[in-house]
């Protein structure tokens, strides 16, 4: 009775992006975006390298001016060099039409072009802009994702839907008429790339906004509207926890309610900090709420006044770390290495009790307990770890039982 399922995955059309599906009932997937400047080349070659090594499954690019799209064709040459395939993904305002078209290397080496609605083009020269980009992506087979962004909608649509509303006896406050733009933008024009010639298969569709309320409503009702699938993802969500949080909530309800085929973690990088934590914190978030698996799960306890000591804060760090930098190869090498569950607790009180729980649990001494550290393994205490080499016997341990657990893939 207190149980609360998650709701069924919302049907949604599959849409190819090079290698990748999103939609249909495949894994909901994992995007980040660079903030280099896409002119230069190294950096970002070296950027986009890091993204999809911390998993992410496409990688934006900006394509703003034609130094940029004469670069990516280069980049997306080097990282082949390199045996990276990550799905290179162009994102374009205001003169993508113009790019594309005098840029024919750089549309055949992207995988998938942004078009944002609000920019594309004003007044007359909207609809001819919008239909280049739109035919060029059709003569390079490529899907396209229509996103609509709050801090730039199309502002000759949005006034029009106040007109209306102002007519009406009892007229709506303007953030409702705000968010059904949003959502009118979106699916006009999916209407008008389905009347040039695009299948449902190659659109995709996402109304980002600012506000967690705000994107909760629009995603709820656009999801009952078409069956196009949705990339999800809280536009400017912020630095730190607080980006973190944000994203995490909206993200998560939508995910919940199984609204959402494809989700970014917008978040503000500290200065000089590192562009993979928003990959990161989306395979956290997917595979806390039990929807994916990427890298194996690290339990570990908050601290308490029993465990003043850092050897446990330090442990599980240090575990974590290990884990992350091992996955690629884990992967590579076993069948369902990511599934893994592990456990650092730092006293006697739950750690025993959690460690049996997981995979592979160790509970570290907490302050005034016995300078011991027993470790389960598939719910049974197996061995005892003493001594200042904790840490490195540790990682010993979850290596071979990675190596003896899991089935080796074929080839290897």
């Amino acid at each position: 009775m207190f149980d609360v399922p998650q709701s069924a995955r919302r049907k949604s059309v599959a849409v190819d992006i090079g290698p990748v599906r999103v939609g249909g009932n495949q894994p909901i997937v994992v995007q980040s975006m660079t903030n280099t400047d896409t002119a230069d080349i190294n950096s970002s070659v070296a950027q986009v390298a890091a993204l999809a090594k911390a998993g992410s499954e496409l990688v934006r690019l900006t394509v703003d001016r034609d130094e940029a799209a004469k670069a990516i064709p280069h980049i997306r040459d080097k990282l082949e060099a390199m045996g990276i395939s990550v799905p290179l993904v162009g994102d374009f305002h205001y003169i993508g039409h113009k790019l594309l078209k005098d840029n024919p290397a750089c549309a055949e080496a992207l995988s998938k072009y942004r078009i944002n609605p609000g920019n594309v083009g004003f007044k007359e020269k909207k609809d001819k802009q919008f239909s280049t980009m739109i035919e060029t992506a059709l003569k390079f087979d490529r899907p396209v994702r229509i996103g609509v962004n709050w801090g730039s909608l199309d502002q000759e649509l949005v006034a029009s839907l106040m007109d209306e509303n102002h007519r009406l006896a009892e007229p709506l406050e303007a953030v409702y008429v705000t968010r059904e733009a949003l959502i009118r933008s979106a699916l006009d024009s999916a209407k008008r790339a389905l009347e040039l010639g695009m299948s449902a298969n190659k659109i995709i569709l996402s109304c980002k906004v600012s506000g967690v309320q705000d994107l909760i409503a629009i995603y709820r009702d656009l999801a009952v509207r078409c069956d196009y699938s949705l990339h999800l993802g809280l536009t400017e969500a912020g630095m730190g926890s607080k980006g973190i949080v944000a994203s995490s909530t909206a993200l998560g309800v939508l995910l919940q309610e199984g609204i959402g085929d494809t989700i970014r973690v917008s978040l503000t990088p500290e200065p000089g900090g590192d562009r993979t934590q928003e990959v990161i914190v989306s395979q956290e978030l997917l595979k806390t709420m039990g929807l994916r698996s990427f890298t194996p799960q690290v339990t570990a306890c908050p601290g308490c006044g029993r465990t003043t000591s850092t050897v446990f804060q330090d442990l599980a760090q240090k575990i974590q770390l290990h884990v992350r930098h091992s996955m690629p190869k884990w992967r590579n090498e076993y069948v369902g290495a990511e599934d893994l569950k592990l456990a650092v607790m730092g006293c006697i009180v739950n750690g025993p009790g959690e460690s049996k729980h997981a995979d592979i649990g160790i509970s570290l001494p907490g302050t005034g307990e016995e300078p011991s550290a027993p470790v389960f393994i598939d719910g049974k205490k197996k061995m005892i770890l003493r001594g200042p080499n904790i840490v490195e016997e540790f990682k010993k341990v979850i290596d071979d039982y990675i190596a003896n657990r899991y089935t080796p893939r074929s080839g290897q």
